[in-house]
């Protein structure tokens, strides 16, 4: 990656934290020597974002296994259930010995017998998320509970060895590449050392703590005393399933849920930690030069060094328009990753206008599904999806391939920028709130909302404004009928419609001259 801009971006995160953020370059030239990838930074912060990737935009993925059985609170039961004294969102242990029994008697291993996805069809899958509007998909590989979803040679806790006994993974590898779209695995992993910490106790009375279900390959992490710095043996296994899932199934894109490096959990470890860190980033991006792939891989926070692969804001976006570019990755559910009983979907018309607001700005967006035990996926989550892709079936040509603008938008609704601002970015976005994306000579201005005024004015497009040409005509998407307007020195006016066209976002093409 040639550097040619460095910014400083705030990620407002639970504990907040500064990130410095470069640009990177136009994609190598086909006539281009790619030199091999080594197992430093200094070479790898040269690998470039896929250019398919910053085409795509929209993509989904699932959160699905063990932890769906229970399907209680959320994603985290496998931790939670074995905590007596943690009462938010709702008492898990107490839940859980009441409707599974004891945690001496039933602990999270017994549920593994029970997720047998007997419904699962890797092929329907493909099709609802092609039919949504996604470019690319992908399972989550492996939770922070340690049980894998594809065919392991290098633990029995896996999805053909155990529960379904089926490649996951493989399945719908094969079925999303035959929709035309690109493969994403994500990993969680590198958590699972601290992750059932809480159950660990003196007698052992858990089955966390079961010898013949723990270590480094184990369905849970080695036994060891809370606080520990994970053991390069954890490590290295941490490093060969991650090369398994590359060497198996060749991914596209990998995502990584933290635990590559964070201060709390990997203080004492996190210089050693680098070296396998590099070595399997060295591993993928040769191995897709070798295939003639572009690859990319999501981080979150500062796990990775700045250009070596592409940062993720985990129910958060950017405040402003970003000149590299980036990912979000946000459930459709407003709690739970997981399936739950109760899920509260968030609405269509709200996750289009996060799709919209981040394109604009530079960015793609991954949003999760959580299937049932059985494999099904929810009526509920279907409905969002498919509501989804027909908007993106009439708008799709200010989405897709698209790239920003100057500017990402105008309009009177503020946001907060950074990592899980969601919870506190709930914002409600008005027909005057308006998001900009290019492609060739057209720009296309995309109205949040309807004017009910009849008149939508765009203040940035006045006569005359810097970056503005001459307008040939404008056009609706959606709508057959001409559109009137007029570019003075003080804004654009356009003229909408008598009868409002669709339901959701509003996109307006531009022909400049």
């Amino acid at each position: 990656m040639n550097r040619i801009g460095i910014i400083s971006l705030i990620c407002v995160s639970c504990i907040g934290f500064v990130l410095n953020c470069q640009t990177k370059t136009l994609p190598v030239p086909e006539t281009a020597t790619v030199e091999p990838f080594e197992d430093s930074w200094e070479s790898l912060v040269k690998h470039e974002d896929p250019v398919w990737f910053r085409d795509a935009k929209f993509g989904i993925y699932t959160h699905w296994g063990v932890y769906s059985v229970p399907a209680w609170g959320h994603e985290w039961y496998p931790r939670k259930m074995y905590i007596e004294k943690d009462h938010r969102r709702g008492n898990y242990f107490t839940h859980h010995a009441e409707t599974w029994g004891d945690q001496t008697e039933f602990g999270y291993s017994d549920f593994v017998p029970l997720f047998t996805a007997e419904k699962f069809d890797a092929e329907e899958w493909a099709d609802l998320f092609k039919r949504s509007g996604a470019q690319f998909a992908g399972p989550v590989a492996e939770h922070h509970d340690g049980f894998a979803m594809w065919d392991s040679d290098l633990t029995e806790w896996d999805a053909v060895d155990k529960g379904p006994k089926r490649d996951i993974v493989g399945e719908l590898a094969t079925a999303i590449r035959a929709q035309d779209m690109k493969f994403m695995a994500s990993l969680h992993h590198a958590r699972k050392w601290w992750y059932f910490e809480p159950s660990f106790r003196e007698d052992h009375r858990f089955d966390t703590q079961n010898p013949e279900l723990a270590g480094p390959y184990g369905m849970f992490p080695p036994i060891h005393e809370a606080g520990d710095a994970p053991t390069p043996a954890y490590m290295k296994a941490w490093e060969e399933k991650t090369v398994e899932v590359i060497d198996k199934y060749a991914p596209d894109l990998l995502w990584f849920d933290s635990g590559l490096e964070r201060e709390k959990f990997w203080r004492e470890s996190r210089d050693e930690f680098q070296a396998y860190k590099k070595r399997f980033l060295a591993h993928y991006y040769n191995d897709a030069v070798s295939k003639g792939k572009e690859v990319g891989v999501a981080y979150k926070h500062n796990d990775l060094p700045v250009g070596a692969g592409i940062l993720d804001f985990e129910r958060g976006r950017m405040d402003s328009l970003a000149s590299f570019p980036w990912l979000t990755d946000t459930s459709i559910d407003n709690v739970s990753w997981s399936h739950v009983e109760n899920s509260d979907y968030r609405s269509v018309n709200e996750l289009i206008d996060v799709l919209v607001d981040i394109v604009s700005k530079n960015g793609c967006l991954l949003l999760n599904v959580g299937p049932r035990a059985d494999g099904s996926i929810p009526e509920g989550a279907q409905e969002t999806l498919l509501g989804m892709g027909e908007w993106l079936r009439i708008n799709g040509e200010a989405i897709f391939g698209t790239r920003p603008w100057v500017k990402y938008g105008e309009g009177p609704t503020k946001e907060i920028g950074g990592a899980f601002s969601e919870r506190k970015n709930k914002v409600s976005y008005v027909p005057q709130d308006i998001r900009f994306t290019t492609r060739d000579d057209v720009l296309y201005a995309i109205a949040m909302g309807w004017d009910d005024s009849g008149q939508l004015n765009i203040n940035s497009l006045a006569k005359g404004a810097e970056h503005v040409k001459p307008i040939r005509g404008i056009s609706l998407l959606g709508y057959d009928g001409d559109i009137s307007w007029e570019a003075t020195t003080e804004q654009l006016a356009i003229q909408l419609p008598k009868k409002q066209i669709g339901q959701h976002a509003f996109v307006y093409k531009i022909d400049f001259k």
